[in-house]
């Protein structure tokens, strides 16, 4: 049986209206001749093709945690890890893209589930990758045969075409969510994947507090001499949630003295960044954690590109375009490109975001824009 590969042309259509040509047998004509050399002219696509302002194919969405973790655990009770589908990873699917596996246009976020004693295969691909924990421990990460122990608020990069595998060495299961450009690559068409073994070695399985990488590098402000070339990609696979807490408390107490520090009134924000470059820890995302006051509330924030959150701690309102929601501990929420956001923090205690987004991407095209408002 044979395919026929001609691709079908755009059917053209002549229509009065403002900036085109007056419809007439001339102008049919021409369009069928357009349309017989699979040829589309600019006038009749560029309100499509070049908008005023971004007009993404993403929509504002929400998952709630306790649905999300609720259906892992019941895959984790029928859906085996092994080399069927490498990892029992749920991915977040927009409702307006089609019905592919994608947060957004270019991010992937998904969470991945573990049982007790489970080992996910290793492998490695092209697309960049994290994981970030919102509760639990137990389950180790073992990169190019470095284990790094996975715990509560720990994120932990890995870039692209390092081998990688999982294993849970508690008796409980654990949860994570992970993060990877796979859209971005998918329509690029720049992806590889390979497999490796099966199994990590015994020598991989006995894990230490603190991980190669984490003893190379997890020293603020200071680096390795023998390592002082600039590296692509960040060296170090565990960015701890002791630091990363201690930052963001430290931000607002200052604020609380009067001095400067924080994003915007109550408002602190830190980036997880490549201790080689201070530059972002993947080439193609971007990985923040923001805490707001008890109270408090951001300023409203619109940018190119798009972003994923997860809520770490605490509850509060979130605003996405024309979209409000109340979220807790967990959640999951998409502000796709040039949608305004805005979060408020309960008055019961401080609002803990993780946020991802694709902004090295468009920084390195020259295409990055921002804007803030009061």
């Amino acid at each position: 049986m044979t395919t026929d590969l001609t691709p079908s042309p755009v059917r053209l259509h002549a229509v009065a209206g403002r900036g085109q040509p007056d419809p007439t047998p001339a102008l049919e004509e021409l369009y069928r001749g357009f349309e017989q050399e699979l040829l589309v002219p600019l006038w009749t696509e560029i309100g499509d093709l070049m908008p005023r302002q971004p007009q993404s194919k993403a929509v504002p969405h929400l998952w709630r945690w306790d649905r999300l973790k609720a259906l892992a655990a019941q895959a984790g009770e029928i859906v085996p890890v092994g080399r069927g589908g490498e990892r029992r990873a749920i991915a977040l699917a927009n409702p307006a893209l089609g019905g592919r596996p994608f947060a957004t246009p270019t991010l992937w976020a998904a969470i991945q589930y573990l049982m007790p004693g489970e080992d996910a295969p290793e492998h490695r691909h092209t697309q960049h990758a994290f994981r970030f924990v919102v509760e639990g421990e137990g389950v180790w990460t073992v990169v190019n045969g470095d284990a790094v122990r996975m715990s509560r608020g720990d994120f932990l990069p890995q870039a692209g075409w390092n081998w990688h595998a999982h294993h849970n060495a508690a008796t409980e299961p654990m949860a994570w969510i992970d993060g990877l450009d796979i859209p971005f690559s998918y329509y690029t068409e720049s992806q590889f994947f390979e497999v490796g073994r099966e199994r990590i070695s015994p020598a991989e399985r006995t894990t230490a507090e603190r991980s190669y990488s984490e003893r190379l590098w997890g020293h603020p402000g200071l680096r390795p001499v023998s390592k002082m070339g600039a590296q692509p990609v960040t060296p170090l696979l565990a960015y701890r949630w002791v630091d990363t807490d201690r930052a963001l408390a430290d931000q607002l107490a200052l604020e609380a003295e009067g001095q400067a520090g924080t994003l915007s009134p109550g408002h602190a924000a830190v980036r997880f960044t490549n201790p080689s470059t201070g530059g972002d820890v993947l080439p193609t995302m971007r990985t923040e954690m923001h805490r707001v006051r008890a109270g408090g509330s951001t300023l409203v924030h619109r940018e190119v590109g798009s972003s994923v959150f997860q809520v770490f701690d605490g509850s509060g309102t979130v605003t996405v375009g024309e979209r409000t929601w109340q979220v807790a501990r967990g959640d999951l929420f998409v502000v796709p490109s040039w949608q305004p956001f805005s979060a408020q923090a309960s008055a019961s205690g401080a609002l803990d975001l993780f946020r991802f987004c694709d902004a090295p991407i468009f920084e390195a095209l020259h295409a990055h824009r921002a804007e803030v408002t009061g």
